[in-house]
């Protein structure tokens, strides 16, 4: 196509071209040649160029499939978790690694039942966490949240239930320097309880068990601040089918803490307690009927044990007679109820102011408890002789209170 254009005005950059309708044109002066002036008349075709057009085109449906496949067919993926390990007091938890696409990462953090427990660090580089100071038998859940520039992804929830104190499985014992029979030796043991033997040490090793502490793998679990035991520990588990405290299995510790056994001290414990109820009961049966605020210095010594006591007692009380069967003399009649008490003493004889048999030495001295003789009633013996003459010789049992009365006065 050809058009015929008047040059109208021509400036350093570009030229003012009018049509036959005078309509203006502003044109690139540079594209004129370069002798043209204001009123030159130049012509100019014009026609399409398809070979450059489909080539643009081609060059832009490329650069749209590329932007299609790198950021418009992948996101970022919830993270999935999962529990690797549980004890008494502790979960090792573990993910697969993040997938963010073409996204950028910008927290990883990590709820336990509804509230925020912390943010995993390096959160594209570690894939498993430990949670420790948990309750024993106890249920927890636990998600996983991943926040990037593309939006936020949620894991499910995981519901974990930690062990109880007879479940040995969420035990991992990882061995260190000791003989090879005492080695053998420690894996029957652990499989005998359920645990299980890690030969290196991870975040899910629970105890690190050796005779010596040296060597890299005990270098690691003192720098993870993993508790470092000796065998016994392995056998006292099994020994108290329960997991058992680590304070008296250090390498340095006392072997007199390894003393444990709840079993055996449930079982001494109400012996223990009987024996004491006995003994408390004993000795308050035995001082609550003397006053100890009525007695001398003396009495109040010998009464302190229940055996010093009953000794008084036995003491106080009157002599039984000595009947013709046994190969003494037959009790005097009884004197009369109003007889004096001079006349009594007098016909009294020497031998009845003694008590027969063999004396002790509380027996000797508690005469001197009371006051003199003339203080002492008589009826007590009034009464011994009434009844020594009605049943034919047979003692007579003490009165309850006699103890008491002497005591008293």
């Amino acid at each position: 196509m050809l058009i015929s254009l008047t040059v109208g005005k021509v400036d350093a950059g570009v030229a003012v071209l009018l049509t036959e309708d005078k309509r203006l044109i502003e044109f690139p002066s540079i594209l004129l040649p370069p002798s043209i002036t204001s009123g030159s008349i130049v012509d100019i075709t014009v026609s399409r160029n398809f070979d450059s057009e489909a080539a643009a085109q081609k060059s832009f449906q490329t650069l749209q499939s590329s932007i299609l496949s790198t950021y418009g067919q992948k996101s970022p993926q919830p993270p999935t978790i999962r529990c690797r390990n549980a004890t008494q007091t502790s979960v090792v938890l573990e993910w697969d690694p993040i997938e963010l696409a073409t996204a950028d990462i910008r927290s990883l953090s990590l709820y336990r039942n509804g509230s925020k427990a912390g943010n995993i660090p390096k959160p594209m580089e570690m894939t498993s966490t430990k949670m420790s100071g948990l309750a024993v038998d106890t249920e927890y859940n636990f998600q996983l949240v991943l926040r990037t520039s593309a939006g936020v992804y949620s894991s499910e929830k995981l519901t974990v239930r930690t062990h109880k104190m007879t479940d040995l499985s969420g035990i991992t014992v990882t061995p260190g320097m000791m003989a090879p029979p005492l080695r053998e030796s420690l894996s029957g043991a652990i499989d005998r309880i359920g645990a299980k033997i890690a030969e290196n040490v991870r975040i899910d090793t629970t105890h690190f068990v050796c005779m010596e502490g040296r060597g890299r793998e005990w270098e690691k679990a003192v720098e993870m601040n993993i508790p470092v035991v000796r065998p016994e520990w392995v056998e006292g588990c099994e020994r108290e089918g329960r997991i058992v405290g680590v304070r008296g299995y250090y390498l340095n510790a006392d072997p007199k803490l390894r003393q444990v056994g709840q079993g055996v001290g449930l079982q001494q414990s109400p012996q223990r307690q009987q024996q004491q109820r006995r003994e408390s009961q004993g000795q308050g049966s035995s001082t609550a009927s003397i006053p100890n605020n009525q007695l001398p210095n003396r009495s109040r010594q010998d009464i302190a044990t229940p055996t010093s006591a009953n000794n008084f007692r036995a003491s106080n009380q009157p002599p039984p007679p000595s009947s013709p069967s046994e190969g003494g003399s037959p009790a005097p009649p009884p004197p009369a109820k109003d007889t004096p008490k001079a006349e009594i003493d007098a016909q009294r004889s020497p031998s009845e102011s003694t008590v027969s048999g063999p004396v002790s030495p509380e027996a000797i001295s508690a005469p001197s408890l009371g006051a003199s003789s003339d203080r002492i009633d008589q009826q007590p013996y009034q009464n011994f002789n009434r009844s020594n003459q009605g049943d034919g010789g047979t003692p007579p049992k003490p009165e309850e209170n006699a103890s008491m009365v002497d005591v008293a006065l």
